[in-house]
């Protein structure tokens, strides 16, 4: 039987080990990424037009539909480009390793384009509704909306691990980049033009994890655990009012009623339903623990090795 996640990574040790998983090495896939979103950054740089073609205009975005793929691969500014490429190495360091390569970046191809149609969505919204132009021609880009559900994925896989020198759980740390983009939004002007981009990618990836990502290993896709459900974004407090709203959208997307899968046993036909597998979703919670605690304990292997030789060469020149 499979250990808990509680006992794989006890709390004396959160934040020792918790460190170490932010020293280690980086993915190639990760890598990558972050050699796409600097080229794009310094294209626009040397060539200021290429805006046009690459950020998300919405009165250009027909015909030149490819900007909803491009625009969040696109940072406009410096200091944004350096964060997205920290936040892409040190958390893809921990997603990528669950979820394997192919599924990774998956994740960030759907959130990224649904969090784009999301945004070009509401822009041709708010036009009609205010008649301002400048919903449709100001260009909007950014990975924020990946970085977000990159959050909400740690969130899912290692909830209780503890953030390194804080005594702040994982699974809080959607919200709290949530509250932040919001209040910044109040005083920032550019926090502004990348508050929905945080609010549709955090929403988008959990849509995208909770009711659709595949298993490779089962037949099975998405998480009913009801430690990710909606409701536990928020303060416990608001979740009696959060629920009921939430359980509309869980009709919608499943096409059936929680109810329904209990009286069924989670069967249909006697075939296991499609994201109906809690045990299942616990199993990737303690895979994603066990693939955590693999990279700490080959991390303290190196470290020790290193420090062995060092012994063996100064005893040498001794």
């Amino acid at each position: 039987m499979s250990m808990p996640m509680s006992s794989t990574l006890p709390p004396s040790q959160t934040n020792s080990e918790g460190a170490r998983v932010f020293s280690g090495g980086f993915t190639r896939l990760c890598k990558g990424l972050s050699v796409l979103l600097l080229a794009l950054h310094l294209l626009l740089h040397i060539f200021p037009s290429a805006i046009t073609y690459l950020a998300l205009i919405p009165a250009r975005t027909i015909p030149f539909a490819w900007n909803l793929i491009t625009a969040g691969y696109l940072e406009q500014s410096l200091h944004g480009v350096v964060i997205s490429i920290i936040c892409l190495l040190f958390i893809g360091k921990l997603l990528e390793p669950v979820w394997g390569p192919r599924e990774f970046i998956k994740f960030i191809f759907v959130v990224n384009i649904l969090t784009c149609v999301c945004i070009f969505i509401t822009a041709i919204a708010l036009y009609y509704i205010t008649s301002l132009e400048t919903y449709l021609y100001k260009p909007l880009s950014g990975f924020d909306g990946v970085i977000s559900g990159f959050l909400v994925g740690i969130k899912q896989i290692i909830p209780d691990q503890e953030l390194p020198f804080l005594k702040l759980k994982m699974k809080w740390l959607p919200s709290i980049a949530l509250l932040c983009s919001v209040a910044m939004s109040f005083w920032i002007d550019e926090a502004i033009a990348h508050l929905p981009t945080v609010i549709f990618g955090t929403y988008m990836s959990w849509i995208y994890l909770r009711y659709w990502q595949r298993k490779p290993e089962t037949k099975l896709k998405g998480d009913p655990n009801e430690d990710f459900a909606f409701s536990t974004f928020f303060p416990e407090f608001l979740r009696p009012v959060i629920d009921p709203v939430a359980s509309i959208f869980h009709r919608m997307l499943c096409g059936r009623s929680d109810a329904s899968n209990d009286s069924e046993g989670y069967t249909l036909g006697g075939e296991p339903m499609l994201g109906s597998d809690p045990i299942e979703a616990s199993r990737r919670r303690e895979r994603g623990a066990r693939a955590l605690e693999e990279r700490l304990a080959a991390e303290r292997l190196a470290t020790s090795h290193n420090a062995g030789e060092l012994q063996t060469d100064a005893a040498g020149n001794v």
